[in-house]
């Protein structure tokens, strides 16, 4: 038996260790749940003007209705769509109250890439957003050709020479409506949670089981000997 103790503790200290860490996944869906039914919430409540100086931690998802006149010029981002397949955002200049801002218009297939979009004066209900979508493998925008893989606000505005504020539409009056909306919503925010909590109570399963069979293969050799 006192050879036993020291894989005994071993074996039970590991299987804490491993169901300590789903108990803090569960924890932590528990929390995400909680963010993601916020920014839900958020994003559907009644719509106001557009603030005077929007900010990132404090207006993201903040529903706004404005009117104003859509640009001709735009920026294509590279996009897809369920149901539909591959395709392109437009991002367009949006000129409301004196100001000039970004616009997500929405969704549009890949054949409808040169068709014109002209100008149009239309009301916009959408989101303000600063979407992070940037990392070590996103490709540099394709200037010259329009075609951006990523939604770079900052850059987008510098090229499109507006402020760096972003609104994603979700109704247009414009008729015909030339492109789809794409709304905000909260399903593009991962919650592995459930998985990584599973994951590590199985984890903890196979470690109680294999310290269990080398406890009773380690007695059955002693009881041999």
């Amino acid at each position: 038996m006192r050879r036993l103790i020291l894989p005994l503790i071993f074996g039970l200290a590991g299987a804490a260790v491993l169901v300590g860490l789903g108990v803090w996944q569960v924890q932590r869906l528990g929390w995400k749940q909680g963010v993601l039914a916020e920014i839900e919430a958020r994003i559907g409540a009644a719509p106001v003007a557009l603030p005077a100086q929007p900010e990132e931690t404090r207006d993201k998802y903040l529903p706004v209705t404005a009117t104003g006149v859509i640009g001709p010029d735009e920026i294509l981002v590279q996009s897809s769509m369920k149901l539909v397949g591959p395709g392109f955002r437009v991002i367009a200049p949006f000129e409301t109250g004196g100001r000039r801002i970004l616009l997500d218009r929405g969704f549009i297939r890949l054949t409808d890439r040169d068709r014109l979009r002209p100008a149009v004066t239309a009301t916009i209900t959408g989101n303000l957003h600063w979407p992070d979508e940037i990392d070590g493998f996103t490709p540099d925008p394709d200037i010259p050709g329009s075609m951006w893989f990523a939604r770079e606000i900052a850059t987008m505005a510098a090229h499109l020479n507006t402020e760096p504020v972003l609104l994603v539409s979700r109704t247009s009056d414009e008729d015909p409506v030339a492109v789809t909306p794409l709304p905000v919503t909260a399903t593009g925010i991962p919650n592995n949670h459930l998985q990584y909590a599973i994951t590590w109570f199985l984890l903890a399963a196979v470690w109680i089981a294999m310290t269990a069979f080398f406890v009773t293969s380690q007695r059955r050799r002693t009881k041999k000997d």
